[in-house]
């Protein structure tokens, strides 16, 4: 992909030190934006020893088929209440491009692809995990919440070996409504069975984030984000 002509997405930064050695670039759901979930840095409880730069990206508008055609902050166009017709992969694949663009930008400002995760949560996570299986450098990590792999069945020709072995937190509510549970174990079991290794956790919620999440979540960007 070329990144040199996608414009950068407008971004939330915040740091956890003066001098950031690693990045998250944290991507929200649809209708939300960028401001959705900079309030969980804190919570997430890391080491002050980890000096990380979190990167809230703003997701496009556009309409959005499902939700009656309504113009709103969308990674992508849900077409279908199913997960096999839900993702309009035009939007995917656009996403994917715009996500590139912001892990070359860190990557110029001095942060390896090996101490930047991708992160997001329903949409966001979906584009996280899609982008992150496929960057051609190695990533710490990956963190899909309340997500699901789309296009699963293009990822053996698409996957990038790089992150083979690539670290993937995947958190879900057990009562979820919008993105079905059974949908991200389907892609949990997808991914395990093409041989990544995925840490999962089940909460009792619907579509949301929970406090022990999110310490679950700041536990795995330590290990992930650990000096060598």
């Amino acid at each position: 992909m070329d990144m040199d002509k996608t414009p950068l997405l407008p971004s939330i930064e915040l740091s956890t030190g003066k001098t950031p050695d690693a990045s998250v670039i944290w991507l929200h759901g649809l209708g939300a934006d960028g401001n959705d979930f900079v309030p969980i840095v804190p919570e997430l409880r890391l080491p002050a020893s980890l000096s990380v730069r979190f990167v809230f990206p703003h997701a496009p508008v556009r309409p959005v088929t499902i939700n009656n055609g309504m113009s709103m902050r969308a990674w992508y166009d849900v077409l279908a209440a199913d997960i096999a017709s839900r993702a309009d992969l035009a939007g995917v694949a656009a996403s994917q491009k715009a996500i590139e663009a912001l892990i070359a930008h860190e990557t110029s400002r001095g942060i390896p692809a090996r101490r930047i995760v991708l992160a997001g949560f329903s949409q966001g996570g979906v584009i996280a995990l899609h982008t992150g299986l496929r960057h051609r450098e190695r990533l710490a990590g990956i963190v899909a919440l309340s997500a699901y792999l789309v296009a699963a069945e293009r990822l053996p020709d698409e996957a990038s070996t790089a992150n083979r072995d690539v670290p993937i937190f995947m958190a879900h509510g057990d009562a979820d409504p919008m993105v079905r549970t059974a949908w991200g174990e389907a892609s949990r079991h997808a991914l395990e069975a093409a041989g990544y290794r995925v840490e999962w956790h089940a909460y009792r919620m619907q579509h949301a984030v929970v406090l022990e999440e999110i310490q679950a979540i700041g536990a795995f960007l330590a290990r992930v984000l650990a000096p060598a």
